[in-house]
């Protein structure tokens, strides 16, 4: 599970009363990180699966593939960030399950627990907005015009890191005492849990929303692209073009089946706090341990190409990957 909610659990102890208490117990039991675990090493192993070198086992109709080099080459850079981010969860679940925190919180433990906690937040935050790059720059490509990969990177890396640091830093600075709150203005639990959780939800709406408007876009210049590459739209060409269509619906479905459940989480913590239903809350949180860490594995069956296969001899020829279609190299 990747969420606002569980950074809040590395703060110090909270007092019996607050309402998070018996959610934290939760999150700390040997089943909720079992399940972490086993969606993570999944989420992991399709990650792996993603970033095998590949070759082309045919030559034919190149021109209608999405992934060739330059769009290969952002889903090798999103299978990377997903591993990583898998393999947060996976490290947090072993150490939960080694030891949960439920009795004492060490400051060590707890300063290993924000490290994981900031490692898990940056790099799915990092799949995200390749997400949303992989849907701009498929665009491009339908608009036979060069992406922009170094614009690419620095959008990837650099945006998340600075929110990422803003929104944790509001958290656990000047103290990781996030639970104890007064009730004064300037003491409220908004002034530190809200940005968090505004930055990340931000970032997943953004992607819910203009990736499917970049892929829209994308569709309907495909007939266009089809008919002035190939001079003639026949039954087949249509059926292709069909299926670039479906294959960009299950992109932006992937993606909302693995991450609407946390919005959901967050209003219904947000509208009812104080008075948190913790049975609707937990199952939420089962669901979103399950489908988070998923969202590799899923990445590798909606991006994968029918004509490639696995080159065990790491003999990668992108540079024989030139179509109408994507003619520029992501390093150019």
């Amino acid at each position: 599970m990747a969420d606002p909610s569980i950074q809040t659990f590395c703060c110090h102890k909270p007092r019996m009363g607050n309402p998070s208490v018996s959610l934290m117990s939760e999150f700390n039991s040997t089943t909720y990180n079992i399940v972490c675990l086993v969606s993570s090493i999944l989420g992991c192993l399709g990650a792996i699966y993603q970033m095998l070198p590949r070759t082309d086992k045919s030559l034919s109709r190149r021109w209608f593939s999405l992934t060739s080099q330059r769009g290969r080459q952002i889903v090798v850079w999103l299978a990377l960030a997903d591993f990583l981010a898998s393999l947060g969860v996976s490290m947090r679940s072993i150490v939960k399950l080694n030891n949960p925190m439920t009795t004492i919180w060490d400051e060590k433990e707890i300063i290993f627990c924000t490290i994981l906690a900031a490692w898990i937040e940056y790099f799915y935050m990092v799949t995200w907005v390749w997400t949303l790059l992989y849907a701009v720059d498929t665009w491009l490509a339908f608009c036979q015009r060069h992406g922009y990969p170094k614009l690419y990177h620095t959008v990837a890396w650099i945006i998340p890191a600075l929110l990422t640091t803003v929104g944790l830093t509001l958290l656990y600075f000047p103290n990781a005492d996030c639970h104890n709150y007064g009730t004064s203005l300037r003491d409220t639990t908004f002034i530190r849990l809200l940005p968090n959780y505004v930055l990340m939800y931000t970032v997943i709406a953004a992607v819910m929303v203009l990736a499917p408007c970049f892929y829209i876009a994308s569709a309907r210049n495909a007939d266009s692209l089809v008919s002035s590459c190939l001079g003639q739209v026949t039954n087949k060409e249509r059926s292709v073009v069909q299926a670039i269509r479906i294959r960009f619906a299950l992109t932006v479905g992937m993606f909302a089946i693995c991450w609407t459940p946390n919005l959901v989480n967050g209003i219904i913590i947000w509208c009812t706090w104080g008075n948190l239903s913790v049975s609707v809350l937990l199952g939420l949180w089962y669901f979103m341990a399950v489908i988070n860490p998923l969202q590799a594995f899923f990445n590798s069956i909606v991006y994968r190409r029918a004509n490639t296969k696995i080159d065990f001899q790491f003999n990668v020829r992108l540079t024989d990957e030139t179509t109408p279609l994507l003619p520029a190299n992501i390093n150019t």
